[in-house]
C-alpha cells in the first residue's frame, strides 16, 4: 500500500514572450494581479486495445487507478506554483489492493507571443490495471477479487504544441489560466500542430521491453468564449478539435546485458480529436468554475487491430486576486530588468 496521503510540489510557469497586454474595450488583462487558488483535480490516462473482427471486437482497456487531488495554486505575472496532495478520504484514493499503484506527473509550461500559443510539456505515467476484467473474465467479482496490474508500465512524454489564433480580440488566456477575461462573446479558428516523443517501459515474466514513438499531427479546432450577463462576469467556453497525423514507432526486447533484441520498426497513420469546455464566474477580485477535457488519438495496428489513447481531465477552482505586496513587485521588476522576457 503507498501512504495515504502524499505531498507534491509542482512548479508551472505560465509565461509570455512580449508584454501583457492592456485592458481594452473587449479583454481585461490581470498580469499585475497575484491569483491564489483551490483547486480539485483528476486525471483519467487510458489505452482501448481492439482486436477482431468488426461485428464482435474485443476491447482490453488499460487505465491507471485515478487518484483525486487537491492543491493549492499562486500565480503572479508569469509565475505559477502548486502544491498538491492525495486526501485518503475521497473516493478512489484507497484502492490500491485492488487495482494497484499509480502515479500521475503533468508538467507544463505556455507562451503567448502575439497570437500564438506555444505549450510545451513533461508526463510521466506509472502503474495500470485492465478496467474492463467483467467482459474479459466471466467469473470475475467487482470489489473481492483484484484486477489484473501492470506495475511496472512506463510511459514518459515530452511534447508541446504551437496553435494561432486566426481572429482578433479573442483571448485564450481567459480561457488557460484566467490571466485575462474577455468581455465580449467571441469565437476564433484556431490551426494546431502537436508532436510528442512518448517512450514506454515495462517487464512482463522477467522480460524487460522498451517502445519509443515519434508523433505529429495537425488539427484544427474552434474555441468560443459565451460571456454572459449584464455584468459579463459568467462565461462557458466549448471547444473541439479534429487532426490527422503520423507516428514512428520503434520497439525491442533488453536483454540481462543491456544489449537489444527482437527490434521492430513500424509506422501508423492517425486520428486525434480534441474537445472541452470550461465554466467560470469571474469578477476583478474573486473567480471560481470548473474545466472539463477530453483528448483522444487511435490508430490501427493492423487491419482487425486497433490501438486509441484517451486522456480525460476534470478541474474545480476558486480563486482570489490581490494586489502584489510591495516588496513582491519591487523584487520582481529588478529581476526583469536583468530577464527582460519576464
Amino acid at each position: 500500500m503507498r501512504p495515504k496521503s502524499a505531498i507534491v510540489f509542482l512548479c508551472s510557469l505560465t509565461a509570455v514572450l512580449v508584454k501583457a497586454q492592456t485592458d481594452t474595450a473587449k479583454i481585461k488583462s490581470y498580469a499585475d494581479q497575484v491569483m491564489v487558488r483551490v483547486n480539485l483535480d483528476t486525471n483519467i490516462e487510458n489505452y482501448i486495445y481492439t482486436e477482431g473482427p468488426e461485428d464482435k471486437p474485443l476491447e482490453t482497456i488499460f487505465t491507471i487507478n485515478n487518484k483525486t487531488r487537491a492543491s493549492f495554486s499562486i500565480d503572479y505575472r508569469i509565475i505559477s506554483a502548486t502544491l498538491s496532495f492525495t486526501p485518503s478520504f475521497l473516493p478512489g484514493n484507497n484502492d490500491d489492493a485492488l487495482k494497484g499503484s499509480s502515479s500521475y506527473t503533468d508538467l507544463r509550461f505556455r507562451f503567448f507571443p502575439k497570437k500564438f500559443i506555444q505549450t510545451v510539456y513533461y508526463k510521466n505515467v506509472k502503474g495500470f490495471y485492465v478496467e474492463n476484467m467483467s467482459e474479459l473474465y466471466p467469473g470475475w467479482r467487482e470489489g473481492i477479487d483484484p484486477y489484473l496490474q501492470f506495475p511496472d508500465l512506463r510511459i514518459q512524454s515530452f511534447g508541446g504544441s504551437t496553435a494561432y489564433v486566426l481572429k482578433d480580440n479573442f483571448s485564450l488566456k481567459s480561457i488557460y489560466t484566467q490571466g485575462e477575461w474577455q468581455k465580449q462573446s467571441r469565437g476564433s479558428w484556431v490551426p494546431i500542430l502537436d508532436y510528442d516523443l512518448s517512450i514506454f517501459r515495462d517487464m512482463l515474466n522477467g522480460q524487460k521491453s522498451k517502445e519509443a514513438q515519434y508523433s505529429f499531427a495537425g488539427s484544427m479546432g474552434y474555441f468560443y468564449n459565451w460571456v454572459l450577463g449584464s455584468k459579463k462576469r459568467v462565461n462557458i467556453a466549448p471547444n473541439v478539435s479534429l487532426g490527422v497525423g503520423g507516428l514512428f514507432s520503434s520497439s525491442w526486447d533488453i536483454n540481462n546485458d543491456g544489449s537489444k533484441m527482437n527490434k521492430e520498426n513500424t509506422q501508423y497513420f492517425t486520428f486525434r480529436f480534441t474537445t472541452g469546455l470550461h465554466i467560470g464566474y469571474n469578477t476583478d477580485r474573486i473567480l471560481f468554475g470548473g474545466k472539463f477535457n477530453v483528448n483522444a488519438t487511435t490508430y490501427n495496428e493492423t487491419r482487425n487491430q486497433t490501438v486509441q489513447n484517451n486522456n480525460i481531465y476534470g478541474l474545480l477552482y476558486i480563486g482570489y486576486r490581490f494586489p502584489p505586496p510591495k516588496v513582491v513587485e519591487r523584487n520582481y521588476d529588478r529581476v526583469q530588468k536583468k530577464i527582460p522576457i519576464l
